[in-house]
């Protein structure tokens, strides 16, 4: 009998049980896959994640891989160019964009090295229910057996078509539809900072990666998806020329060294986030656009949110029914203003934002509040205050 069972051991699940660990709870970690693997990614870890792998004594293991930092970023859109940076969150201004199967297996072993038992190469097949409450999870081993095992609670980080959510019959209870699609492939040879580029109806990303890479990301309307995915190749390198012929030049002297990767399924919705027995995490329970790169903050950030608010009341049933309700609170409280803004960029309309945009030219405080926006550091509140008001009216 476990006190906590987790489904999933990427960005969401390995930090909670890493976590639930560290308060002294005996936890079992499940994981699909054999790790080192990779999966799809927008890569970006934002200031607070930073911050978070720093409080989590993981931040050191990040830098050792070799993972380029970052320290500036560029935007260009019609018309405006603007250079800066996010503030720092509990001193880390510095962010990185690591691969994945570096990553993940970080968390991994750091859930591992603080109690956790941890399996791969397991597969969730059902949850185990004692009337409407969900009491263990049923999966198969390695070697291909039946397995059970039973927990006080069971968290869902098993991604977008989380099983739990599923199982437990968790709605969505706010749903947009599709808004963009994406593609991206890694490159020699093209040496670039953080770099985003806009234009209506394209959206790129640049950023620096493990083994001297660079990833580079290119966003179309959802409606142009199956159109895109006949030739992904050519669609891709004309997004990139038409959005940013400086970039697409120096793409042109470097190499493609890996096939392009991508997805239509860029799903927009918050789902119930807890029931008798059991919650969920990370994409399992909040998915927007990857178009602001938020995923891997986001699923840190709600990890550290669940186990706090959990604390030491797992096992009063009031209590621990009342964390998960602040949980469930926090998510909405958090989140819904980066929500939205992700949808406001991934329409891929940029003509509403230009005008603000160029009149932050030349106030570089303003500007790194803007990315901040993005990054967290700062809220849209903050953001929209008096001093930005003022030098809007003075243009």
């Amino acid at each position: 009998m476990y006190d906590v069972i987790v489904i999933g051991a990427r960005c969401a699940g390995s930090p909670a049980a890493m976590l639930f660990a560290r308060q002294g709870y005996r936890v079992l970690l499940l994981e699909k896959a054999r790790f080192p693997q990779d999966t799809l990614s927008s890569h970006y870890i934002h200031q607070p994640g930073v911050a978070l792998l720093g409080r989590w004594g993981l931040l050191d293991k990040l830098r050792d891989t070799g993972c380029p930092p970052i320290d500036h970023e560029s935007y260009e859109g019609p018309g405006v160019r603007l250079d800066g940076f996010s503030l720092p969150v509990d001193g880390h201004r510095t962010t990185y964009a690591p691969r994945r199967f570096v990553l993940d297996p970080i968390l991994a072993e750091g859930a591992v090295a603080s109690g956790v038992e941890f399996q791969e190469s397991c597969a969730v097949t059902d949850l185990v229910f004692e009337g409407d409450r969900v009491v263990g999870v049923r999966y198969t081993t390695p070697g291909g057996a039946e397995a059970t095992e039973r927990a006080r609670l069971v968290v869902g980080a098993d991604g977008m078509r989380s099983l739990v959510a599923r199982k437990a019959g968790a709605r969505n209870v706010v749903e947009h539809p599709r808004m963009s699609c994406v593609y991206y492939s890694y490159w020699a040879g093209v040496p670039a900072g953080f770099e985003l580029y806009e234009r209506p109806g394209r959206w790129i990303v640049a950023a620096p990666t493990h083994d001297g890479l660079t990833l580079i990301m290119t966003y179309f309307p959802q409606d142009e998806f199956s159109e895109v995915r006949k030739a992904v190749e050519p669609a891709y390198l004309e997004a990139v020329r038409s959005t940013s012929p400086e970039l697409s030049e120096r793409m042109s002297a470097g190499e493609r060294v890996e096939q392009l990767y991508g997805t239509g399924h860029q799903e927009n919705y918050f789902r119930k986030a807890y029931g008798p027995g059991w919650v969920l995490l990370g994409d399992a329970v909040h998915h927007k656009d990857s178009i602001t790169a938020r995923g891997i903050t986001d699923a840190f950030l709600q990890a550290q949110s669940l186990t706090g608010h959990i604390g030491e009341r797992l096992h009063d049933e009031a209590a621990l029914e009342e964390a998960l309700r602040c949980y469930e609170e926090d998510l909405e409280e958090t989140f819904s203003d980066i929500y939205q803004g992700a949808l406001n960029v991934a329409e891929l309309k940029p003509q509403g934002r230009m005008e603000m945009l160029r009149k932050l030219v030349g106030h570089q405080e303003l500007i790194d509040r803007y990315f901040s926006t993005v990054s967290g550091a700062c809220s849209f509140d903050d953001f929209y205050n008096a001093e930005l008001l003022a030098v809007l009216d003075q243009n």
